[in-house]
């Protein structure tokens, strides 16, 4: 087919490639001062794995011209320009959420900003396996990202299809119902809890309702023995950021971790060393749980690999909140507790009394 005049072309490289298909574009004449010749001014709109890919991407470029230069900006550095000027302007909690967002686009860093499309923001969203909340953190994120490469010329505002993004639809594969221990469950880990110091740690977690990576990122300096409580600096939430009591049946075990060795973290691997979450939960959680028969590998269709079913760390804290309200423990005390969201905390300044009423809550289960 022949394409019109100004329009530019598509031809293949030869060789062998991965995109040797090469969409250009004219842009004026210049004079070749060996031959004193003019000749056409050509730049490269990009290289693509078939020929219908680059006829799109032509096609795109026609309809909405983009500065060729700026073009060769991959998403990373759009990310790390708008980052730069953002970050300083927000919260620690939202900018924590933001790079773990950025994590999710790793299949598209290195794509040029402007060959990215509809279709691989979606395909962000499908492979994912986050939740709702997450995905919408997800979305904002790219969202602003986006909005940031059209103020800046990097592509034109009908370029930007991020409200299009469907977090919807996608699910979540990898979503579970989440399961409280049973009575049963919280009486076999108190009565194994000395064959494996790892048990101690899920016992933490069920009573004191904090997320694993509050726990696995508390430093001994946070920790009060004494008084019974500790401090949650960091957190996915603003409501997050609290004292959170320590229940007496629990506080030898916390007392244990604390003078275990120098490392400055409460909680550490064999090895002395802070936990990173993946290495607690593949090296440490789920073995634990088959261990204790609270847990499986199952063989799913169309899954290549077995997928774990079983109890997960978010468990306990689902489980400590249902705890807490069956002993009659008023809402207010248990948004306080685990922090969640309305509890209104993260302004106050802790009093003695305060902290007491925490404290004698959290024994309450």
């Amino acid at each position: 087919m022949k394409l019109p005049n100004g329009y530019g072309s598509v031809y293949k490289l030869s060789g062998k490639r991965r995109c040797p298909y090469r969409a250009i574009v004219t842009e004026g004449w210049q004079l070749d001062k060996d031959t004193g010749k003019w000749k056409q001014k050509r730049k490269t709109v990009g290289y693509y794995a078939t020929k219908n890919d680059a006829m799109v991407a032509l096609a795109e470029y026609n309809k909405s011209p983009f500065d060729l230069e700026t073009s060769k900006i991959t998403f990373a550095e759009v990310y790390n320009r708008w980052s730069d000027e953002h970050f300083p302007t927000i919260s620690d909690s939202n900018i924590k959420g933001y790079k773990a967002s950025y994590k999710l686009c790793e299949p598209i860093t290195r794509k040029r900003f402007v060959d990215i499309t509809l279709d691989d923001l979606q395909y962000l969203v499908d492979v994912s396996g986050k939740n709702t909340p997450t995905l919408r953190k997800l979305k904002s994120m790219l969202g602003l990202v986006f909005k940031y490469a059209v103020i800046h010329d990097i592509i034109p505002p009908d370029r930007n299809k991020v409200q299009y993004l469907d977090i919807k639809k996608a699910g979540n594969p990898n979503a579970y119902n989440r399961t409280r221990f049973s009575k049963q469950e919280i009486s076999t880990l108190w009565n194994q809890k000395d064959g494996n110091i790892y048990i101690n740690v899920v016992l933490m977690l069920i009573y004191s309702g904090v997320r694993i990576s509050e726990l696995l990122d508390l430093k001994k300096e946070n920790v009060n023995i004494k008084e019974r409580w500790f401090d949650v600096t960091a957190s996915k939430t603003d409501a997050g950021i609290r004292k959170v009591p320590i229940n007496k049946k629990v506080l030898p075990f916390f007392e244990y971790w604390y003078n275990k060795n120098d490392c400055k973290y409460l909680i550490s691997t064999p090895e002395g060393e802070h936990f990173g979450y993946r290495n607690y939960y593949d090296s440490y959680w789920i073995p634990l749980m088959i261990q204790l028969k609270m847990g499986e590998f199952v063989i799913e269709k169309d899954k290549k690999e077995p997928v774990y079913k079983g109890h997960r760390p978010h468990d306990c804290r689902h489980t400590c909140v249902s705890l807490l309200v069956e002993s009659g423990v008023d809402d207010r005390m248990v948004k306080k507790i685990v922090g969640h969201k309305g509890q209104g905390v993260t302004q106050q300044v802790y009093t003695h009394l305060d902290i007491d009423a925490l404290v004698n809550a959290i024994d309450r289960i």
